[in-house]
This record gives structure tokens, sequence and C-alpha cells, in this order.
């Protein structure tokens, strides 16, 4: 499939939204063209407004982009509002891994199977008995809500994915001659996403702590509103380096330094603990280099309260290291790289596919309406056939009719001839019936002469050669059916009578067949031995046999031991009875 021209993500944060435009380029790199920000509602207390917020955004980035509407724009949710978890599954093969996911998604979504939309991806090769695998699932009404206010801004969704696997599939591509374990952390609005990063394996968690913990601290130590407690952090706020540093001079700063140490204090024991959890329930190993991205790292002195606290080098992720950017928008990038940049790039990575993590959380609503929008052309070709088929038709009417006489005459004129010679076939068939029925008797008189030499040497020929005799053969008569006469092609079919009795000639149809058997030994077979003279017979030529013995064998004397043979009856049907005179 052919890379898009134009590429276009929005990022939707729990704060900061964000929409780029980025470029395929020819050697299949990613291209920077332009990108917009817009702010939410900071206060928490106004989330029941966020599905009309995120419309406007929607909106506002799109003009300022100047992007038509309804073009399909790559989205990324924030880790706030997915569910997300990273099992061990065994399996010999990845098919064997995708055959039992279903199930092991009932049992690990907090919801029912039904009311979620979800994706997994397989991360890497086995590693011992089991597989990596990430399950990523949302509920179905509330995607609903986000695809839908997206959609009133004007924006088509395509591809949805969340901010840790945006973030994974910036890093590889960014940072692909880096080695060993890396943690990317993504410090938000409301959580920080802790995204560890080995080789090909994602492990990611969400901690409840974001800048908005920071604010609210604030809020709490000023005795502020929380809207001008962010806007002191984002002013005066920095991070207190502790120890032997000297505070700042200025004693708003030098509080606020130091309440927002006490919540980054808070939210390094948790990173603490889930490196832990990394290490030992998930195999991986210790980070060996820190980067922090998102819009709470923006603080004075971050980088070396986390390079303190984590033991390990400390930058910030520049999601642009392999991304040219176009040379008229270098100057507004700014901080773009400490924020929602990192999402963007990998929704965009996503047009370009064969990304490490392909996980996509579009609706089925939206991949319906996908799917109609990629048929329209072809829907549009059919309508213009639909409406110029009835003109050309009308065009060429009274050259169609000509022909169409003209064929109709000659199909006439070859009807007649098969006629006659449906009538000639019809009376040479005829005169071959007749024929046959005189010379019938003749064949049949001449078949008979040997039929009964034929029916001794076939029994002399099947019975088994010791312990059995035939003491007496008896002939049984019936009537010989004759078939139905064989319809002439092309001729008139007679209408049906009713019919009568089966009528024919008297033949013998079957022989019955009376005798003994020996019991006693040196037979050891015994009664079986009556067995082995049917089985002998079912190959025969001359006797219609069967599978079924009880309808051959029609008596068999139960050995009592008081004589020294037994008696037994077959009755043999002829494949071709003989007629009698």
């Amino acid at each position: 499939m052919a890379r898009p021209a134009r590429i276009l993500a929005l990022n939707l944060g729990m704060q900061t939204a964000s929409m780029a435009e980025f470029a395929a380029l020819p050697s299949g790199g990613l291209k920077l063209l332009a990108i917009k920000t817009s702010e939410f509602i900071v206060d928490p207390s106004a989330d029941a407004t966020r599905n009309s917020q995120v419309e406007s955004v929607a909106v506002e980035l799109r003009s300022a982009l100047k992007i038509s509407p309804k073009t399909v724009t790559n989205v990324c949710l924030p880790s706030q509002a997915v569910f997300s978890r990273f099992v061990k599954l065994p399996g010999g093969t990845a098919a064997d891994v995708e055959s039992i996911i279903g199930f092991e998604a009932q049992q690990n979504v907090p919801f029912p199977i039904d009311e979620v939309v979800w994706d997994y991806q397989i991360m890497g090769d086995r590693r011992g008995e089991t597989w990596d695998v990430a399950l990523v699932a949302i509920k179905a009404d509330q995607l609903d809500e986000i695809v839908q206010s997206v959609g009133k801004g004007g924006v088509m969704t395509g591809q949805i994915d969340f901010a840790p696997t945006a973030l994974f599939n910036a890093f590889r591509y960014n940072y692909s001659d880096i080695t060993g374990c890396s943690l990317l952390l993504d410090l938000g609005a409301r959580t920080t996403n802790l995204v560890f990063i080995e080789e090909n394996r994602l492990f990611s968690r969400s901690i409840p702590i974001g800048g908005s913990t920071i604010s609210a601290a604030i809020s709490k130590e000023f005795t502020q509103e929380f809207t001008l407690a962010e806007k002191l952090k984002l002013q005066k706020g920095s991070v207190g380096l502790g120890g032997a540093y000297a505070e700042s001079e200025d004693p708003t700063e030098a509080r606020l330094a130091k309440v927002t140490r006490n919540t980054m204090t808070r939210l390094h024991a948790e990173i603490a603990r889930s490196i832990n959890f990394y290490r030992t329930n998930q195999g991986g190993t210790t980070p060996m280099r820190i980067f922090l991205c998102g819009g709470g790292t923006g603080l004075a002195y971050m980088t070396e309260f986390f390079a303190e606290k984590l033991q390990a080098p400390v930058e910030y992720f520049n999601p642009l290291r392999n991304v040219e950017v176009a040379p008229e928008i270098q100057s507004q990038l700014g901080s773009f790289c400490a924020s929602g940049l990192g999402e963007l790039v990998g929704c965009a990575l996503r047009a370009l596919k064969n990304c490490p993590i392909e996980i996509n959380l579009t609706p089925p609503s939206v991949r319906q309406a996908q799917r109609f929008t990629k048929r329209l052309p072809a829907l549009a070709l059919a309508t213009a056939f639909f409406i110029l088929t009835p003109t050309l038709c009308w065009l060429d009417l009274d050259d169609s009719a000509k022909r169409i006489g003209e064929k109709v005459d000659r199909q006439t004129a070859e009807v007649a001839r098969l006629e006659g010679l449906s009538k000639k076939i019809s009376a040479a068939m005829a005169e071959r019936d007749k024929l046959v029925a005189e010379v019938a008797p003749f064949l049949l008189v001449a078949s008979e002469r040997s039929a009964w030499a034929s029916i001794l040497e076939e029994l002399a020929a099947t019975i088994p050669p010791r312990f059995i005799w035939v003491t007496q053969l008896k002939p049984i008569e019936g009537v010989v059916i004759a078939p139905d006469p064989t319809p002439v092609p092309g001729a008139k079919t007679p209408p049906q009578m009713p019919k009568a009795a089966p009528t024919g000639p008297k033949a013998i149809t079957a022989i019955e067949i009376n005798g003994l058997y020996l019991d006693n030994p040196p037979n050891p077979d015994g009664a079986g031995v009556i067995d082995k003279f049917f089985n002998n017979l079912k190959s025969s030529a001359i006797f219609a046999i069967g599978d079924d013995p009880a309808k051959i064998i029609t008596r068999r004397t139960t050995p009592t031991g008081e004589t020294w043979a037994y008696g037994y009856t077959l009755l043999l049907p002829l494949k071709q009875p003989v007629i009698l005179p």
C-alpha cells in the first residue's frame, strides 16, 4: 500500500491537546510540517464538560492548521482513559497464543468483553516457554463519546493509539541505536506513565501522580484556587534539590520547591516499586538511562532530582531526533519536545506501517465507515454505469432489434432442421427396440444352456473344502419384471396411466441350499464354517449376496452335542434369473 503524502496526528492529553501535520518522505522517514496546541480547562472539576472541550479544541486546532473538515487523522488517547495489562502466555508458536488470547482478554479486562474495544500485541520472540503479550482495552461507550466529539470538531478518526504505545514507537524510531533497558518517564497532568523499553518489548505502568497533583498540593499549601496554584507553579515552580543546596531567597519559590519535592518524592517511591516489579515479575532489567517527557517535566531541576533518586543518567526525550523538521517551524517548537510531541510522532509513524507496536483501538463503527469510504470510488463508478447503460441501450435499440430479428430467423430454420432429425432418430430407435425384442429370446436360450453348469461350478468353487456339505439344491420361482422403456430424447412423453400388478415370464430367481456342517473336532470354527461359505459367496459373479448375512443364512441349527453334524439353509438370489419355458 502506498504511503500517504500527508499524515495528520491528534494527541488528546488530559490538559493539553496538540495536532501536527507530517509528510512521508521517499526514504521512508517523516517530516514535520506544522504543529499547534490548545489547552483544556485546568481544573479537574470541569471534567464533566470534557466532551464539549474536545469538540472545541478539535475545531481550533483544525482551523489553525488549515485542515479541511473530515480529513482522516490518527488519534492518541491518554493512558488514564485506557486499561492495559501485560501478560505472559504459553505456546509453542505465535498462532498458539492467538488461539487463546480471547479467553485471556475476558479474564484480565475488568469489564464485560462485549462492552469494550480491545486489541493485543505479541511483543518480540518467545522467551523460554512463554510469550510477552500486551492487552489494551477501553469502554466502548467512552470511546464512542471521544470519537463523536472529535468528529463534531471536523476531524475524521483514523487509527486510535494510546500514549504509552505511541511513545514506545517514537522512541524505537529515534533511538534505534540504544541497547539495554531504557525508562521513558512521561509526567502528564493527571498521571505519570512509566514506559520500560527493552529491545522490542514494552512494559508500561500508570501512576496517579502528575502535574495536577503538584498543583493541588500548592493550592492546599497557599490556600488558593486550583487555577491560581497552577499559574503560580508555572511561574515560579521548581523541584527542591534538598541536601546541602541552599534554598531560593524568594520565600514563595522556596515554599513551592519544598511542596513540589514532597510530591515528587512520593512519585519516586512509586517509580522504585514499579522498577522492582518490572525486574521481578516481568523478567526485565534495571533501566540504564532515563528519558523525561510530558508537560510536567518542564519544572526547573527536574533532571537533577531524578538523577539523584534513580542513580542513572537522565535526559529529555527528543522525539524529533530522526524526524526532519520544516525550516519555517523551527522557531515554533519551543518546549514541544518536553510535552506532547512524542505521542504525535508515534501516531504519525503508524501511517508508515511496520511499527514495533501496532495496537489499534478504532471502534467497529469507525472501521465500517472507513471501509465504506474506500468503496466510494467503486460505488461512484457503478452509479455512473447504471445511469449510462439505459442511455447507451436506447441509442443502440434499432440496430439491436435488427440483429435480434436476424438471429431469430436463423434459429427458427435451425429448429426446423433439428425437428426433422429428431423424427428420424425416433424412428431408428423404435426399429432398434423391435429388433432387440425379436433377438432377446434367442440370446436368452443361449445363455440358459450353461446356467445350471455355471451355478454348480460357482458353488463348488466357493464352498469350504472341509467340514461342510450341500445335501439339497432347491430352485425358487419368481416373476421377472420388465424395466420401464427408455425415453427417446425429443419425443413426446405419453400421459401416465395407473400401473397394473407386476407381470412377466416365470423364472428361477434364487437357489435354496440345504446342507450339513460338522461341529465336532477337528473343525476349529464350528458353525463359523457357514460364515466362511457366506464370505466366499460375496464375491460371486452369479449370486447377488450383499453384506447382510441374515438375509442369506436363513437357518443355522444350534449344536447340541447329540449328533455329529447339524443342518443349515442358504437362500442365494441369482443376478441373472433363469427363465422357465
